[in-house]
């Protein structure tokens, strides 16, 4: 049993821990936060005073560990106090900034300011990193939209959430916009993010029951009416796209190899075909993990082709042909309402139909509810089937290996830019399980994957196409090109992050370029 001398020790060395904090801290603007006796982590804490004074917070995660428990007293306590107690740092620095929280260091607003000036001077260019996080339990969002608001520079995060941006020193003044598929976007200025690794978290979008059940939509007339406003809500000319490009291969679980590249797209207008797309290659890095060093001799259909082909608004898949709605191997259903870039839309569903039994598509379409827009799509070879679309797949292979389809899916999401709607985000995951040929045991699972994301729309100047020798062939295999690496471009450019298991590997063959100079 704890004694009463513990007891009235550890209220005396709380009550000397909030005048140590805050006794040099005028307080007089500071909000009073009445807290229940509390309990759990910095993250579900700092999240009670979200929830009590409407306020969100901006920090950087190196500063205050998210996942560190922590406990509060019963008591009126004002801001800065809360949150000295609950981080329990005594040297943080609160302000308020509008609607948000600003939490740093005293120093770091001083190394901030210097780091400003001389970023004026040399880079010219500022940098936004952190992560963006659900905000109810802190798990990451995938390919959460990054962008600058009236602007059409923007970047995606990966599947750790983790998102960099970089941006000349001309949009200090700007507004990023955070938004997700279901989510509510969240809107800062570029000043309150420069210079910190910061965490966005974000609210789940919550469409009333009421609305859905009042609203009667017809699936088709939805598609319908999706495909008729395509030349309205989509480029009617010509425009380049500087676009950051990925494919992958994971083995057993394990990265084998990772291909990137910096493209300037020629994109035609919606009225042709995007085989008539062209990309010209900028920038390359390739990095292999040294620890797998037997090969797999098997090539896929994968890469900037499908990258390019995946604009489903120039090149319509039979789940989205118009002309033959009626007649079709799809069953179409209306699944409600969600929110996406900050656009309220319908979602249809769609799965071929059970007489059908070739590998065809099952997924959901989301159409912008005002201008009947496709915001995004969602869709996989049908799990029941994939296993006979090894030939879609897989172009050559060596004889002594079976290949065996598991799981192919894709996402492809659009977005709007000057009232005009333009590819934003794709991406392609094939997974594969590789068997010995006449071998009982030996089976691995393979993983394949590419995507491709728009980091600039570029329509203000003459947009001609390539010449031939500046086009890089599409089919073409992407981590055989050859290039020099820039290892100054690459610091500079929006890529996306390295997903959080390639980190060690990509970190290690960096030190390696860096160390040989190439």
């Amino acid at each position: 049993m704890i004694s009463m001398k513990k007891i009235l020790v550890l209220i005396l060395f709380l009550g000397i821990m909030r005048l140590v904090c805050f006794s040099a801290i005028p307080e007089e603007a500071d909000p009073i936060i009445h807290f229940s006796r509390s309990k759990g982590t910095v993250y579900t804490l700092l999240e009670q005073i979200t929830k009590k004074t409407g306020l969100f917070f901006i920090y950087d995660s190196r500063i205050i560990n998210n996942g560190h428990m922590a406990s509060v007293p019963r008591g009126d306590y004002s801001l800065r106090q809360a949150i000295c107690l609950i981080t329990g740092d005594k040297r943080l620095n609160v302000r308020v900034v509008g609607n948000h929280i600003l939490v740093t260091l005293p120093v770091e607003e001083k190394q901030k300011s210097e780091a400003i000036e001389n970023e004026k001077v040399h880079s010219h260019i500022i940098v936004l990193q952190g992560f963006v996080t659900n905000k109810a339990n802190g798990t990451p969002i995938d390919a959460g939209t990054v962008s600058v608001k009236g602007q059409s520079i923007g970047t995606i995060t990966n599947t750790s959430g983790e998102f960099r941006l970089v941006l000349p020193d001309s949009l200090r003044t700007s507004q990023i916009i955070f938004s997700h598929l279901g989510y509510e976007p969240q809107t800062f200025d570029v000043s309150l993010l420069a210079g910190r690794q910061c965490t966005i978290g974000l609210n789940e979008k919550i469409i009333s029951i009421q609305e859905v059940v009042i609203r009667i939509v017809n699936p088709i007339h939805l598609l319908k009416e999706m495909l008729e406003h395509r030349k309205d809500n989509y480029a009617s000319r010509p425009v380049y796209l500087t676009s950051f490009y990925r494919e992958g291969v994971e083995r057993r679980n394990h990265f084998v190899s990772l291909s990137e590249g910096v493209f300037k797209v020629f994109k035609t207008s919606i009225n042709h075909s995007s085989d008539l797309d062209q990309a010209k290659l900028l920038k390359m890095r390739v990095i292999t993990n040294p620890s797998e060093k037997d090969t797999l001799m098997a090539k896929m259909k994968a890469g900037i082709d499908a990258s390019l082909k995946l604009d489903i608004m120039k090149d319509i898949p039979d789940f989205m042909n118009m002309d033959v709605f009626g007649d079709n191997n799809y069953d179409y259903a209306s699944s409600g309402l969600t929110v996406v870039d900050g656009r309220l839309v319908n979602i249809v569903s769609f799965e071929q139909k059970p007489l059908s039994f070739e590998p065809l598509y099952k997924g959901m379409l989301y159409i912008d509810s005002e201008n009947d827009a496709l915001l995004r799509a969602d869709f996989e070879i049908n799990p029941k089937y994939v296993a006979r679309s090894t030939e879609m797949f897989v172009e050559k292979k060596s004889h002594y290996l079976n290949i065996t389809p598991l799981k192919v899916n894709y996402t492809v999401s659009y977005r709007s830019y000057n009232g005009c709607h333009y590819i934003s985000h794709v991406r392609g995951d094939l997974y594969f399980k590789i068997k010995k040929r006449h071998a009982w045991f030996g089976s691995f699972p393979l993983h394949t994957w590419f995507e491709m994301v728009t980091c600039k729309v570029d329509n203000h100047q003459p947009v001609t196409k390539f010449t031939h020798d500046e086009v890089l062939p599409r089919r073409t295999i992407f981590a055989d090109t050859n290039f020099v690496y820039d290892d100054a471009f690459w610091d500079d450019f929006n890529f996306i992050p390295a997903e959080e298991k390639l980190t060690e590997a990509l970190s290690k063959i960096q030190l390696k370029i860096e160390e040989t100079g190439f």
